[in-house]
């Protein structure tokens, strides 16, 4: 997550904008909204401006009375409170550097530090206190921007699998409860910001799925009306799959809508296959002479569905015996792969019985207008 999205936390809340102290205002009040939002077990914002600094103001004035230049002032605060490097002691392969700096006692207080002297071109020694005005002062502990704005984040912790329906509910809440400035903006990261990605790939690589699947089916056939029997067949063999992701309580994914593109796949296959056994059979009849009746038709599609079953079956078996280890599997990436390989699953009993049943019905009533039998 945090490589991908910059947040530690599934979902998240980015407010940008011009200060630091309206951005934690903002992200406090936002804090606040998803808190009461059902589905939210734990939400923080950052508190982006909890630095504590000690600053140092010039009083250019009174350090030109005693000759004190601002060169002078930062040197002092460089090397004797802040500390440098100045050689680095070698032991072998160890590298230890050797740091100069005024003693702790010398420093953990606004009055010791008040009390360091500045030495000035003329060698006189005059006391920081008295040409600069020592506090302390909250700071930001971390800036951070994003596309040249600065960004605080409000890090979310999820009870909630339904992620798409709880984002709604966070934005309602939001947008009811949070004013924001102007300048000021939120935008939802984490997981969110790769299933709206996902979702806007999905919209166009589906039906390019389904397009690719109507061009092999009519090129292979050469007739729409069995790639159009094959197509609308198809929804109802992915029922079996929609019972397994129910079943195990699997909300809708992009692993999920993955597995139905590939059982969509295998069903279509199945169709095809069999398509190809009724043509055979009828092929058979009508060559041997028996293809006369509505009766004769009957028992030849019923004759080319047996000869499906015991291959059917054998496949059927071998895709769900090989998907069940990854069903029941426990390790790093099984909750991406178990919702691959459930609508798979689930799928193979429905594809397999509505290839088995249906499509042969299907198949009777379309060759049945279509070819001249008696009754």
């Amino acid at each position: 997550e945090m490589l991908s999205t910059g947040i530690h936390t599934p979902v998240g809340a980015s407010i940008t904008g011009p200060d630091l102290a309206g951005i934690v205002e903002v992200a406090q009040a936002v804090e606040a909204a998803l808190k009461t939002v059902p589905g939210t077990r734990s939400a923080f914002a950052e508190r982006a401006t909890r630095g504590r600094y000690i600053d140092i103001e010039l009083d250019r004035m009174q350090a030109a009375r005693y000759g004190v230049s601002v060169a002078d002032v930062q040197y002092l605060v460089r090397m004797a409170i802040g500390g440098e490097n100045f050689t680095t002691v070698i032991d072998g392969r160890e590298r230890f550097p050797v740091n100069l700096r005024y003693p702790r006692g010398y420093r953990d207080s606004l009055d010791a530090l008040a009390a360091s002297r500045v030495t000035t071109a003329t060698g006189t020694h005059v006391p920081l206190g008295e040409i600069a005005r020592l506090r302390i002062v909250d700071g930001p502990a971390e800036i951070k921007s994003e596309n040249g704005r600065l960004t605080g984040y409000v890090f979310v912790d999820l009870d909630s699998s339904d992620l798409g329906a709880y984002i709604a509910a966070a934005q309602a809440a939001v947008d009811r409860a949070v004013a924001l400035p102007p300048g000021y903006a939120v935008e939802w990261t984490g997981q969110y910001t790769h299933l709206q990605h996902a979702r806007a790939r999905l919209m166009w690589v589906v039906p390019l799925t389904l397009l690719l699947v109507f061009v092999l089916l009519y090129l292979h056939f050469r007739n729409l009306g069995k790639v159009a029997l094959v197509l609308g067949c198809l929804p109802l063999s992915l029922v079996g799959g929609v019972w397994m992701i129910y079943a195990l309580g699997y909300q809708h994914s992009v692993a999920v809508a993955i597995g139905f593109i590939a059982l969509a796949g295998v069903a279509a296959e199945f169709g095809v296959v069999m398509l190809l056994y009724l043509d055979n059979a009828i092929a058979q009849f009508r060559q041997s002479g028996r293809l006369n009746t509505r009766e004769d038709l009957h028992q030849a599609i019923i004759e080319g569905a047996l000869l499906r079953i015991r291959p059917k079956v054998m496949t059927v078996l071998v895709i769900v015996l090989g998907l069940l280890p990854i069903l029941f599997s426990e390790g790093i990436g099984a909750d991406v792969m178990k919702r691959i390989a459930a609508p798979l699953v689930g799928g193979m009993v429905s594809a397999a019985l509505l290839s088995l049943i249906l499509i042969p019905v299907a198949y009777a009533h379309w060759q049945g207008k279509r070819l001249p039998l008696d009754g």
